[in-house]
Protein backbone atom coordinates (compact mmCIF):
# COMPACT_ATOMS: atom_id res chain seq x y z
CA UNK A 1 0.00 0.00 0.00
CA UNK A 2 1.32 3.44 -0.89
CA UNK A 3 2.70 5.50 1.97
CA UNK A 4 0.97 8.69 3.04
CA UNK A 5 4.29 10.52 3.43
CA UNK A 6 5.36 13.03 0.78
CA UNK A 7 8.86 14.46 0.27
CA UNK A 8 8.85 18.15 1.14
CA UNK A 9 10.89 19.02 -1.92
CA UNK A 10 7.75 18.62 -4.03
CA UNK A 11 6.14 21.53 -2.15
CA UNK A 12 9.01 23.94 -2.39
CA UNK A 13 7.48 26.33 -4.94
CA UNK A 14 3.80 26.18 -3.97
CA UNK A 15 2.45 29.34 -2.35
CA UNK A 16 -0.01 29.00 0.56
CA UNK A 17 -2.76 30.58 -1.57
CA UNK A 18 -2.19 28.11 -4.42
CA UNK A 19 -2.08 25.19 -1.98
CA UNK A 20 -5.37 26.28 -0.39
CA UNK A 21 -7.07 26.49 -3.80
CA UNK A 22 -5.82 23.04 -4.82
CA UNK A 23 -6.91 21.45 -1.55
CA UNK A 24 -10.42 22.92 -1.78
CA UNK A 25 -10.81 21.78 -5.40
CA UNK A 26 -9.67 18.28 -4.47
CA UNK A 27 -12.33 18.04 -1.74
CA UNK A 28 -15.08 19.22 -4.12
CA UNK A 29 -13.98 16.69 -6.76
CA UNK A 30 -13.95 13.92 -4.15
CA UNK A 31 -17.51 14.60 -2.99
CA UNK A 32 -18.81 14.84 -6.58
CA UNK A 33 -17.22 11.55 -7.65
CA UNK A 34 -18.46 9.82 -4.48
CA UNK A 35 -22.06 10.80 -5.26
CA UNK A 36 -21.76 9.45 -8.81
CA UNK A 37 -20.24 6.16 -7.64
CA UNK A 38 -22.83 5.66 -4.89
CA UNK A 39 -25.69 6.07 -7.36
CA UNK A 40 -24.19 3.68 -9.92
CA UNK A 41 -23.22 0.97 -7.44
CA UNK A 42 -26.55 1.06 -5.57
CA UNK A 43 -28.33 0.16 -8.80
CA UNK A 44 -25.74 -2.54 -9.55
CA UNK A 45 -26.21 -4.18 -6.12
CA UNK A 46 -29.98 -4.12 -6.56
CA UNK A 47 -29.93 -5.90 -9.92
CA UNK A 48 -27.16 -8.44 -9.18
CA UNK A 49 -27.38 -9.28 -5.46
CA UNK A 50 -23.59 -9.63 -5.40
CA UNK A 51 -21.80 -9.46 -2.02
CA UNK A 52 -18.66 -8.17 -3.71
CA UNK A 53 -20.68 -5.37 -5.30
CA UNK A 54 -22.18 -4.66 -1.88
CA UNK A 55 -18.60 -4.36 -0.61
CA UNK A 56 -17.67 -1.72 -3.14
CA UNK A 57 -21.03 0.07 -2.67
CA UNK A 58 -20.48 0.30 1.10
CA UNK A 59 -16.96 1.49 0.50
CA UNK A 60 -18.24 4.24 -1.81
CA UNK A 61 -20.86 5.32 0.76
CA UNK A 62 -18.13 5.65 3.37
CA UNK A 63 -15.87 7.36 0.86
CA UNK A 64 -18.62 9.91 0.39
CA UNK A 65 -18.98 10.44 4.13
CA UNK A 66 -15.22 10.71 4.53
CA UNK A 67 -15.04 13.18 1.65
CA UNK A 68 -17.61 15.39 3.36
CA UNK A 69 -15.56 15.22 6.57
CA UNK A 70 -12.50 16.15 4.52
CA UNK A 71 -14.24 19.11 2.96
CA UNK A 72 -15.00 20.54 6.40
CA UNK A 73 -11.59 19.58 7.85
CA UNK A 74 -9.64 21.21 5.01
CA UNK A 75 -11.59 24.45 5.42
CA UNK A 76 -10.88 24.43 9.17
CA UNK A 77 -7.20 23.53 8.65
CA UNK A 78 -6.76 26.43 6.23
CA UNK A 79 -8.16 28.93 8.74
CA UNK A 80 -5.35 31.32 9.76
CA UNK A 81 -3.96 31.23 13.29
CA UNK A 82 -5.91 33.33 15.81
CA UNK A 83 -5.57 34.40 19.44
CA UNK A 84 -6.98 31.10 20.70
CA UNK A 85 -5.03 28.91 18.25
CA UNK A 86 -1.58 30.45 17.94
CA UNK A 87 -0.19 27.44 16.08
CA UNK A 88 -3.02 27.42 13.54
CA UNK A 89 -5.69 24.80 12.87
CA UNK A 90 -3.65 22.29 10.84
CA UNK A 91 -4.35 19.32 13.12
CA UNK A 92 -7.96 19.34 11.95
CA UNK A 93 -6.64 17.24 9.06
CA UNK A 94 -5.30 14.57 11.41
CA UNK A 95 -8.60 14.50 13.31
CA UNK A 96 -10.42 14.06 10.00
CA UNK A 97 -8.07 11.20 9.18
CA UNK A 98 -9.06 9.41 12.39
CA UNK A 99 -12.72 9.93 11.52
CA UNK A 100 -12.14 8.45 8.08
CA UNK A 101 -10.33 5.47 9.57
CA UNK A 102 -13.26 4.78 11.91
CA UNK A 103 -15.70 4.80 9.00
CA UNK A 104 -13.49 2.60 6.84
CA UNK A 105 -12.88 0.15 9.70
CA UNK A 106 -16.61 -0.10 10.37
CA UNK A 107 -17.29 -0.93 6.72
CA UNK A 108 -14.61 -3.65 6.80
CA UNK A 109 -16.20 -5.20 9.90
CA UNK A 110 -19.71 -5.11 8.42
CA UNK A 111 -18.50 -6.62 5.16
CA UNK A 112 -16.71 -9.42 7.02
CA UNK A 113 -19.89 -10.37 8.90
CA UNK A 114 -22.04 -10.27 5.76
CA UNK A 115 -19.52 -12.28 3.73
CA UNK A 116 -19.32 -15.03 6.35
CA UNK A 117 -23.12 -15.19 6.39
CA UNK A 118 -23.19 -15.55 2.59
CA UNK A 119 -20.52 -18.27 2.72
CA UNK A 120 -22.71 -20.26 5.09
CA UNK A 121 -25.79 -19.64 2.93
CA UNK A 122 -24.64 -19.20 -0.72
CA UNK A 123 -26.84 -17.28 -3.17
CA UNK A 124 -26.47 -16.93 -6.97
CA UNK A 125 -25.23 -13.73 -8.60
CA UNK A 126 -27.51 -12.41 -11.36
CA UNK A 127 -26.98 -10.07 -14.34
CA UNK A 128 -23.24 -10.13 -13.80
CA UNK A 129 -22.43 -8.46 -17.13
CA UNK A 130 -24.43 -5.37 -16.17
CA UNK A 131 -22.56 -5.26 -12.87
CA UNK A 132 -19.21 -5.59 -14.64
CA UNK A 133 -20.09 -2.69 -16.97
CA UNK A 134 -20.94 -0.44 -14.04
CA UNK A 135 -17.71 -1.33 -12.22
CA UNK A 136 -15.60 -0.60 -15.33
CA UNK A 137 -17.21 2.86 -15.61
CA UNK A 138 -16.69 3.53 -11.91
CA UNK A 139 -13.03 2.53 -12.29
CA UNK A 140 -12.61 5.33 -14.83
CA UNK A 141 -14.05 7.92 -12.40
CA UNK A 142 -11.95 6.59 -9.52
CA UNK A 143 -8.67 6.58 -11.47
CA UNK A 144 -9.25 10.16 -12.64
CA UNK A 145 -9.95 11.32 -9.07
CA UNK A 146 -6.94 9.51 -7.57
CA UNK A 147 -4.64 10.97 -10.22
CA UNK A 148 -5.79 14.50 -9.38
CA UNK A 149 -5.66 13.90 -5.61
CA UNK A 150 -2.08 12.61 -5.77
CA UNK A 151 -1.08 15.65 -7.83
CA UNK A 152 -2.58 17.93 -5.16
CA UNK A 153 -1.07 15.92 -2.31
CA UNK A 154 2.43 16.04 -3.81
CA UNK A 155 2.20 19.82 -4.08
CA UNK A 156 0.55 20.54 -0.71
CA UNK A 157 1.48 17.64 1.59
CA UNK A 158 -2.10 17.61 2.91
CA UNK A 159 -2.77 14.66 5.24
CA UNK A 160 -6.53 14.88 4.62
CA UNK A 161 -6.09 14.70 0.83
CA UNK A 162 -3.53 11.89 1.23
CA UNK A 163 -5.93 9.85 3.38
CA UNK A 164 -8.79 10.46 0.96
CA UNK A 165 -6.60 9.45 -1.97
CA UNK A 166 -5.46 6.30 -0.17
CA UNK A 167 -8.91 4.80 0.24
CA UNK A 168 -10.00 5.85 -3.25
CA UNK A 169 -6.84 4.15 -4.54
CA UNK A 170 -7.83 1.04 -2.60
CA UNK A 171 -11.12 1.19 -4.55
CA UNK A 172 -9.17 0.36 -7.72
CA UNK A 173 -8.07 -3.00 -6.31
CA UNK A 174 -11.48 -3.41 -4.71
CA UNK A 175 -13.23 -2.97 -8.06
CA UNK A 176 -10.85 -5.36 -9.82
CA UNK A 177 -11.72 -7.94 -7.17
CA UNK A 178 -15.42 -7.28 -7.75
CA UNK A 179 -15.03 -7.87 -11.49
CA UNK A 180 -13.29 -11.18 -10.74
CA UNK A 181 -16.09 -12.15 -8.33
CA UNK A 182 -18.81 -11.30 -10.87
CA UNK A 183 -17.11 -13.40 -13.54
CA UNK A 184 -16.42 -16.41 -11.28
CA UNK A 185 -19.75 -16.38 -9.44
CA UNK A 186 -22.05 -14.91 -12.08
CA UNK A 187 -20.64 -16.35 -15.31
CA UNK A 188 -19.06 -19.58 -14.11
CA UNK A 189 -21.63 -20.25 -11.39
CA UNK A 190 -19.16 -20.74 -8.50
CA UNK A 191 -21.30 -18.97 -5.89
CA UNK A 192 -18.90 -19.29 -2.92
CA UNK A 193 -16.26 -17.23 -4.77
CA UNK A 194 -18.26 -14.00 -4.34
CA UNK A 195 -18.28 -13.88 -0.51
CA UNK A 196 -14.73 -15.28 -0.36
CA UNK A 197 -13.39 -12.43 -2.52
CA UNK A 198 -15.47 -10.01 -0.46
CA UNK A 199 -13.68 -11.27 2.69
CA UNK A 200 -10.30 -10.59 1.07
CA UNK A 201 -11.48 -7.10 0.13
CA UNK A 202 -12.62 -6.50 3.72
CA UNK A 203 -9.08 -7.29 4.89
CA UNK A 204 -7.69 -4.81 2.36
CA UNK A 205 -10.08 -2.09 3.52
CA UNK A 206 -9.10 -2.76 7.14
CA UNK A 207 -5.43 -2.35 6.26
CA UNK A 208 -6.18 0.99 4.61
CA UNK A 209 -7.88 2.13 7.83
CA UNK A 210 -4.79 1.17 9.85
CA UNK A 211 -2.51 3.19 7.52
CA UNK A 212 -4.64 6.29 8.07
CA UNK A 213 -4.75 5.78 11.86
CA UNK A 214 -0.95 5.42 11.97
CA UNK A 215 -0.26 8.66 10.08
CA UNK A 216 -2.95 10.67 11.88
CA UNK A 217 -1.77 9.51 15.30
CA UNK A 218 1.83 10.39 14.45
CA UNK A 219 0.84 13.96 13.65
CA UNK A 220 -1.38 14.37 16.71
CA UNK A 221 1.43 13.03 18.91
CA UNK A 222 3.94 15.50 17.39
CA UNK A 223 6.15 12.89 15.80
CA UNK A 224 9.50 14.17 14.51
CA UNK A 225 10.12 14.80 10.81
CA UNK A 226 11.72 11.92 8.86
CA UNK A 227 15.42 11.33 9.56
CA UNK A 228 16.50 12.67 6.16
CA UNK A 229 14.67 15.95 6.78
CA UNK A 230 16.35 16.39 10.16
CA UNK A 231 19.75 15.70 8.61
CA UNK A 232 19.02 18.30 5.93
CA UNK A 233 18.19 20.92 8.60
CA UNK A 234 21.49 20.22 10.37
CA UNK A 235 23.39 20.33 7.08
CA UNK A 236 21.96 23.74 6.17
CA UNK A 237 22.65 25.22 9.61
CA UNK A 238 26.24 23.91 9.74
CA UNK A 239 26.95 25.25 6.25
CA UNK A 240 27.12 28.77 7.71
CA UNK A 241 30.82 29.58 8.32
CA UNK A 242 30.26 31.06 11.79
CA UNK A 243 28.10 28.25 13.16
CA UNK A 244 29.97 25.78 15.38
CA UNK A 245 27.18 23.24 15.84
CA UNK A 246 23.51 22.89 16.70
CA UNK A 247 21.73 20.89 19.39
CA UNK A 248 18.26 20.15 20.78
CA UNK A 249 16.70 20.00 17.31
CA UNK A 250 12.94 19.48 17.66
CA UNK A 251 10.43 19.19 14.83
CA UNK A 252 6.74 18.48 14.39
CA UNK A 253 3.94 19.06 11.90
CA UNK A 254 0.37 20.35 11.96
CA UNK A 255 -1.34 20.10 8.59
CA UNK A 256 0.94 21.77 6.04
CA UNK A 257 2.91 23.68 8.67
CA UNK A 258 6.24 22.37 9.95
CA UNK A 259 7.61 23.60 13.28
CA UNK A 260 11.40 23.56 13.65
CA UNK A 261 13.36 24.72 16.69
CA UNK A 262 16.94 24.26 17.83
CA UNK A 263 19.89 25.85 19.64
CA UNK A 264 22.56 27.39 17.43
CA UNK A 265 26.12 27.58 18.80
CA UNK A 266 28.14 30.60 17.62
CA UNK A 267 31.26 32.40 18.94
CA UNK A 268 30.62 33.64 22.47
CA UNK A 269 32.42 36.97 22.05
CA UNK A 270 30.23 38.05 19.14
CA UNK A 271 28.02 41.17 19.48
CA UNK A 272 24.32 40.44 20.01
CA UNK A 273 23.37 42.23 16.78
CA UNK A 274 25.70 40.00 14.73
CA UNK A 275 24.53 36.85 16.52
CA UNK A 276 20.95 37.76 15.68
CA UNK A 277 21.91 38.36 12.03
CA UNK A 278 23.54 34.91 11.81
CA UNK A 279 20.41 33.26 13.22
CA UNK A 280 18.33 35.12 10.61
CA UNK A 281 20.63 33.94 7.82
CA UNK A 282 20.39 30.34 8.97
CA UNK A 283 16.61 30.66 9.29
CA UNK A 284 16.29 31.97 5.72
CA UNK A 285 18.46 29.15 4.38
CA UNK A 286 16.31 26.51 6.10
CA UNK A 287 13.10 28.22 4.95
CA UNK A 288 14.25 27.90 1.33
CA UNK A 289 14.08 24.10 1.69
CA UNK A 290 11.13 24.06 4.13
CA UNK A 291 8.85 26.88 2.93
CA UNK A 292 5.92 25.78 5.11
CA UNK A 293 8.01 25.91 8.30
CA UNK A 294 7.87 28.13 11.35
CA UNK A 295 11.46 28.24 12.62
CA UNK A 296 12.60 29.18 16.12
CA UNK A 297 16.35 29.48 16.78
CA UNK A 298 17.97 30.07 20.17
CA UNK A 299 21.55 31.37 20.07
CA UNK A 300 24.13 29.85 22.46
CA UNK A 301 27.82 30.73 22.90
CA UNK A 302 29.98 27.92 21.50
CA UNK A 303 30.78 25.30 24.13
CA UNK A 304 27.89 26.35 26.36
CA UNK A 305 26.01 23.50 28.03
CA UNK A 306 22.44 23.99 29.16
CA UNK A 307 21.87 22.82 32.73
CA UNK A 308 18.58 20.91 33.14
CA UNK A 309 16.14 22.72 35.40
CA UNK A 310 16.11 19.79 37.85
CA UNK A 311 19.91 20.17 38.35
CA UNK A 312 19.97 23.94 38.81
CA UNK A 313 20.68 25.22 42.35
CA UNK A 314 17.64 26.33 44.27
CA UNK A 315 17.13 30.09 44.27
CA UNK A 316 17.55 31.63 47.74
CA UNK A 317 14.22 33.37 47.19
CA UNK A 318 12.39 30.23 46.09
CA UNK A 319 9.32 29.17 48.10
CA UNK A 320 10.43 27.43 51.26
CA UNK A 321 13.95 28.96 51.22
CA UNK A 322 15.17 30.73 54.33
CA UNK A 323 15.90 34.49 54.20
CA UNK A 324 17.98 34.30 57.35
Amino acid sequence: MKSLDTPRSFRRHVTPERAATLMKRATYASVAVALVLISMKAWAVWITGSMSLLATFLDSVLDGAASLVNLVAVRVALTPADRQHRFGHGKAEALAGLGQAALIGASALFLTVESISRLLDPAPVERSFAGISIIVISLGFTLALVTYQRYVQRLTGSLAIAADSLHYASDVLLNIGVIAALIIAGVWGISWADPLIALALAAWIGHAAWEIVSRSTSELMDRELPHEDRLRIEEIALAHPQVHTIHDLRTRTAGRTVFIQFHLEIPGDMPLRRAHAIADEVEMAIASDFPDAEILIHQDPAGHEDVPESMQPESPMAPGASNA
